[in-house]
């Protein structure tokens, strides 16, 4: 079980990761607002298409922590 629960954590990671990226996608997206408030539907629409995929990663991530754990 010890190198299944390292493995594991190391897969839970994935959703720090995601969550920086995340961060700094919106916080690029807010700049680009301010930047350009005439291009706000295309922004947002771009930022969440980003954000859509970068949470699939930790969501993937989570996944296969638990199949780790699980199916050992």
């Amino acid at each position: 079980m010890g190198l299944a629960a390292i493995g594991a954590g190391l897969a839970v990671l994935t959703g720090l990761g995601a969550g920086i990226g995340m961060g700094i996608a919106t916080g690029k997206a807010a700049e680009a607002t301010g930047r350009q408030p005439e291009a706000v539907n295309q922004i947002n629409r771009i930022l969440l298409l980003g954000l859509a995929l970068t949470e699939s990663i930790a969501i993937y991530g989570f996944v296969i922590a638990l199949l780790i754990i699980f199916l050992q």
